[in-house]
Formats: C-alpha cells, structure tokens, sequence
C-alpha cells in the first residue's frame, strides 16, 4: 500500500515537473496576450485621464464660482531672424475680467495662434487688479493715464450712458462689469499703450470707503461737505459697498 502510495505520488510529481514546460509557452502567451491588452488598455486609459483632468480643469474654475470674462483685444504676427530664414510666430495681448470689479491683461507670444493666446490668458490671470465701483456700474471719479505716448481720459457717467470707448479700450471695460463710462484715447492707437495707460487711469480709482479709513473719518462726513443734507449723505454712505 506504502509502494502505491509512492508511486501515485512520484507520477503526480513528474506531472507537475513536465506542466511548466507546456504552462509556459501557453501561460507565456497568455501572458503576452494579457500584457498586449493591458498595454493597449493602459494607452486608452491614458487618454481617457487626460480627458478627465482637462474636464476637472474646466470644472474646478466653475466649482470655485468664478466665471472670467476673456476678450482677446489684438493678434500680431511676428518674426526672428535666424540662420537660415525668418522664423515666423504670434503676438497675442488678451484681457480678463470677472464682471465685478477685477481686470487684468496679458500678452504671449508662440508660434500658434491658440498657444499664444493661451500663454497670454495665464499671464493675464495672475496680474488682476481690483478697482473700486460706484454702484457697481461705473467709476467713482474722472482719472487720467498715461504709458508712453498713450494718453486716456476716463470719466463716470450716468445710468444709461453705456460704455463710450473703442478698441482695447471697451474690451477693458466690459471685462471689468463697468456699464456707464465716457473715455476718450488720445496719442497712440498702440492697443499695447493704449490697455497699460487705461489700467494706470483704473489703479489710480479710490473709493470714499478707503478714503474715509485713511483720514480717520466717517464715509458720511465726507458726502455730507458742500451743502449736502446729513440725511442723504448718510442714506448715499450706507449704499456704498467700496
């Protein structure tokens, strides 16, 4: 009983030697048929994830609740001269604004249209800048800007005015959430000098809020100043948000 007992297990322990040889050539190609798939399989999941983190992209800037208003203002080919020839590019100068009171803008250069304005929409976004509205429709004060031969002058305006500018000058503004505002350009038509004098108007912008803090006093006692009723220049302090 012992002898067959041996035996049985002597021929289980040949059979399992001579399995691997067939194991490997048919677990060898299963193997290879797994790996061909996973490779194949890794290569569409590749894909599908950067389809996915573009998605989050696009959502994490509509889940953080602020949608930016992007205005491309000018488009300007460009070229290098190298050994050889001209190598040939794009000049892209864009403006970014929320609508409520932030404005940037940017430029970029690449050598595709789209990467260029790409570039000059990242580069806007990090260089916005907050300007204070009245009523959150137009500027508190007249101002005036100047960069290089560049000269604008800005003014507030009434309900109903609509925005009064032209050329980078409207793209500034309807980024920025003003409705009512008369400018007027004056010098240069470089829509480069004309967007950095128009953004030197803007920074210089102050509200009676922040005016007030710096002098120490009420928001009232400054609307309250030639002749003005106490009551509406109270009423006219309370409205005011900036």
């Amino acid at each position: 009983m012992a002898d067959e007992t041996n035996t049985n297990e002597a021929e289980v322990a040949v059979e399992a030697v001579a399995a691997p040889d067939g194991g490997d050539r048919d677990g060898g190609r299963g193997r290879g048929r797994g790996r061909g798939g996973n490779d194949r399989g890794g290569d569409r999941g590749g894909r599908g994830r950067g389809r996915d983190d573009r998605g989050r992209g696009r959502g994490g800037d509509d889940d953080g609740g602020e949608e930016l208003i992007e205005k491309l203002v000018h488009i300007n080919r460009v070229s290098k001269t190298v050994k050889g020839g001209k190598r040939f590019g794009f000049a892209a100068l864009v403006v970014v604004g929320d609508g409520k009171g932030r404005v940037g803008f940017g430029h970029g250069k690449a050598r595709e249209v789209p990467e260029a304005i790409t570039k000059a929409t990242a580069s806007a976004k990090k260089k916005m800048v907050r300007v204070p509205l009245k009523e959150g429709r137009t500027l508190h004060h007249d101002g005036k800007g100047r960069f290089g031969a560049g000269k604008v002058n800005v003014r507030s305006a009434p309900a109903g005015t609509g925005i009064i500018a032209g050329g980078p000058m409207r793209a500034v503004f309807e980024s920025l959430g003003v409705a009512d505002v008369v400018t007027k350009s004056v010098g240069t038509s470089n829509p480069y000098n004309m967007i950095r004098a128009t953004f030197d108007a803007l920074t210089d912008q102050t509200s009676p809020k922040s005016v007030a803090q710096r002098r120490g006093k009420k928001v009232a006692d400054l609307l309250g100043r030639g002749g003005a009723n106490v009551a509406e220049a109270e009423a006219e302090a309370a409205a005011i948000t900036e």
